[in-house]
Formats: C-alpha cells, sequence, structure tokens
C-alpha cells in the first residue's frame, strides 16, 4: 500500500486503494434466445429444402438465402449483444459498447448520481432492468436490461459512500471551519 497526502490538506494521509473489478455484466442472455431460434428453423429448412429443387440455381440461390437469414438476422444481433458491456470497479462504471464503432464511457463513483432501476413485465420475471444513472447531463446512462438490477442498483449506491473524493472533502472541512473573526487564537 502507499500512502497519498492529498494537495492542500497538509498532515493528513490517506490510504490509495488499487482499483478492483466488481462486477461485469451485459444485457440478459434472452436478448438472443430469438436470434437462436431463427438459426435453428434456418438450418431446418435449407436441411429439408436443400438439394429437392428442380434446378441447380434454385439450390444456389436457397443455399445463398439461408446464409444471409443467418448473417443477419443471428450472426449481427450476437454480435451486438457480445458488443455491448459494463463494467463495474471500486472507482468508476465503464460502458464499452459499438461493433464497428466502439465507444467507451467512464462514470466515477465520487461524483455522485441517481441510480433508479426501471422494469418491465418481461424484465421482472426474469429479475433484470435498466439501471438508470442519472449524472445530471442531459441525457442519463442506461445499463440495458442487466441481470440482478436490485443488486446493481445495491451495489452502485454502496460504491459511491465508499468513494472518496480529495477535493470535496477538504472543502467540507473549509466549510466547516469557524470564520477568522471567531478562531481563537489563544494568549497573545
Amino acid at each position: 500500500m502507499t500512502h497519498a497526502t492529498p494537495s492542500g490538506v497538509p498532515g493528513t494521509a490517506q490510504t490509495v486503494q488499487p482499483e478492483a473489478v466488481v462486477a461485469r455484466l451485459r444485457s440478459h442472455g434472452r436478448a438472443i434466445v430469438l436470434p437462436c431460434i431463427v438459426l435453428v428453423a434456418d438450418a431446418a429448412a435449407l436441411g429439408y429444402f436443400g438439394g429437392t429443387l428442380p434446378e441447380p440455381w434454385q439450390n444456389w440461390l436457397l443455399l445463398t438465402g439461408a446464409v444471409l437469414v443467418a448473417v443477419l438476422l443471428f450472426l449481427l444481433p450476437v454480435i451486438a449483444w457480445l458488443g455491448r458491456n459494463y463494467t463495474i470497479t471500486t472507482r468508476r462504471i465503464v460502458l464499452r459498447g459499438g461493433v464497428f464503432v466502439r465507444t467507451r464511457q467512464e462514470l466515477l463513483h465520487s461524483r455522485g448520481y441517481d441510480v433508479t432501476v426501471r422494469k418491465n413485465g418481461l424484465q421482472g420475471m426474469f429479475g433484470s432492468g435498466d439501471v438508470i444513472i442519472n449524472t445530471g447531463l442531459e441525457h442519463p446512462v442506461v445499463l440495458r436490461d442487466v441481470p440482478g438490477a436490485n443488486l446493481v442498483q445495491a451495489t452502485l449506491h454502496d460504491l459511491m459512500e465508499l468513494a472518496v473524493n480529495p477535493v470535496a472533502t477538504r472543502r467540507q472541512r473549509e466549510q466547516s471551519r469557524p470564520a477568522d473573526e471567531t478562531t481563537y487564537l489563544g494568549p497573545r
């Protein structure tokens, strides 16, 4: 462990803890159920009709259509699902997303935010939900359809309470100090 002294606060030592991963999340797995059903139906249709058509070009057209359906309705949704994930650490939340253009967004726990859970009927049955993080900006950050949404919300509240912001601590100390006129300097 290393000890660091925040600037502006002489004589106080603060232990700097290493950042640790608390959870790695992505949307609930039911998001890829329909693409998997489409893939099975596509393979079954290709197996049933493949090679039975009278002209060879029709068989090639059937194969091309089956591959196109598999790519558009199975592969792209699964890649999109895999491409979006959320990492919660002891210091921040990291949101990563995108297939062709990757984006990364970080929210520090020490900045504070409001956390809300919203569940629709299907999400309520599976115990998942949308975790809405209001940072005070125009658009809130949404962790879409994460499993165990209530646990994620409680964890984020706990991590915010544990986050220590040296600047905020210093400001709080300065504001709680009595004014110079009432400070007792001792006998002269």
